[in-house]
């Protein structure tokens, strides 16, 4: 019964966005038979300057190194043991087998019994198809954005992929859901999807499907939200914004494609508006409010993803992009200021320019440029040019100002500015310090 023909190996890799507060990262082994594979925590962690990428294994020295080098040579022994004999028994050996094995399972699980539902209980996806008919017509009503609509949507299809995958049926009431379902949600996102995504993506897609959940804690389906203890928030990330000359470079930069033209000027039009994609999408002529005494020109709107209220003054270099497209064709049939309506293509023709205009990172590298970068580039200059932050969130259409706060990040000029300022009242021109008044 032996299938010599199936193919084994056992990579070991470093979680590094699993890293822990004391900068240790799991290492994971990842179990492969004839090109499936799953993967399993190997309950070692390390320092991810001491992982060694080509030698898959702990460098340094001391009895903490020689145990984890110790634990990922028994595993693969344990692994290729538990291989050789289910390879005795069964005609085709699947990496779940080996994993189940290895964990104390049957190498062939039952399927798992649902919890009888009590009567009219509904199932997490019948409550998602509930919640998404609402929405249509909250967009339909202009209360609410299509964007976010396609987000819940897609959200809607990673959670049925989820269900069938971890718990082999078509859907699942809310009695039946584990403790553990938000982690395991996580972790098919992250480790078992063709593209896996990256922590925070997976980290706001759970946070989506925690509000599916609460709806059935309120229905009274279940006592308590099983998802409530996961964390969400990736930590504050500090985000490098682009500096005014790249920025100044992306529009000085002639192209010979009219379409990357216009992206170029949409993204110019973010960087100075502070808005997200979403809603210079949405922007039509009557998004223009003269305001006060003096008549001055704003784009007035409600941000789509957070329903509040942003409005920015028309900067000159915003209000020439408008005067620009009033007679684009697109613009013209669809009562938009600006010609942009496709975000995967948007987002591409981005990647494009950065590379034309060599806009490198930090790192040296080419940026991967996105529509987000202008709403940090906008938050940047109004917060260093003396904005202050209670406006900056305002004109952002941020609920809270510690969402501005991630976007902000005070420079050393200003820095050096205020603390001159500082040094003026407390020093004299020699250098000592004045006398008190």
């Amino acid at each position: 019964m032996m299938n010599f023909k199936q193919n084994l190996t056992v990579l070991f890799w470093l979680y590094r966005q699993k890293a822990k507060a004391d900068g240790k990262a799991p290492i994971y082994a990842r179990i492969t038979i004839d090109g499936k594979y799953t993967e399993i925590s190997t309950g070692k962690k390390v320092n991810p300057a001491s992982w060694d990428l080509d030698a898959k294994q702990v460098t340094g020295s001391g009895l903490e190194v020689k145990l984890a080098n110790q634990k990922l040579a028994q595993l693969q022994t344990d692994v290729e043991r538990i291989f050789n004999g289910l390879q005795t028994q069964f005609p085709e050996v699947t990496p779940a087998m080996v994993k189940n094995v290895y964990l104390g399972k049957p190498a062939v699980e039952q399927p798992k019994v649902a919890k009888p539902a009590a009567k009219n209980e509904q199932t997490v996806l019948e409550v998602f198809d509930e919640f998404i008919a609402k929405f249509e017509k909250r967009v339909e009503r202009e209360n609410a954005s299509y964007e976010t609509l396609k987000h819940w949507r897609s959200t809607k299809k990673k959670v049925a992929g989820f269900i069938k995958y971890h718990f082999d049926r078509q859907d699942i009431h809310f009695s039946s859901l584990p403790d553990t379902f938000a982690d395991d949600l996580y972790d098919y996102l992250t480790l078992h999807v063709a593209k896996p995504l990256a922590e925070v993506t997976a980290r706001k897609e759970v946070k989506w499907v925690r509000q599916i959940v609460k709806i059935g804690v309120k229905k009274k389906y279940i006592a308590s939200n099983p998802m409530e203890g996961f964390k969400c928030s990736g930590g504050d990330v500090e985000v490098i914004p682009l500096e005014f000359w790249q920025v100044e470079k992306i529009q000085q930069k002639q192209f010979s494609v009219d379409r990357i033209s216009e992206v170029r000027d949409a993204f110019i039009f973010q960087c100075f508006t502070g808005f997200a994609y979403q809603d210079i999408y949405d922007l039509s002529p009557e998004n223009i409010v003269l305001v006060g005494p003096r008549k001055e020109r704003w784009l007035v709107k409600h941000r789509g993803k957070t329903e509040v209220g942003e409005m920015v003054p028309i900067l000159p270099i915003v209000d020439q992009l408008i005067s620009k497209y009033q007679a684009h064709p697109y613009c013209l049939a669809n009562r938009k200021l600006i010609p942009v309506n496709s975000n995967y293509r948007y987002n591409v023709y981005l990647k494009d320019i950065a590379q034309l205009c060599e806009i490198r990172d930090v790192s040296g590298g080419i940026r991967r440029l996105d529509t987000h970068d202008a709403r940090h580039f906008f938050a940047d200059m109004m917060l260093n040019n003396g904005v202050p932050l209670e406006d900056v969130s305002k004109m952002l259409g941020h609920r809270s100002i510690r969402t501005t706060m991630r976007y902000c990040r005070v420079r050393k000029s200003r820095i050096s500015a205020n603390v001159a300022l500082v040094r003026n009242k407390l020093f004299t021109r020699s250098g000592k310090l004045r006398q008190a008044s």
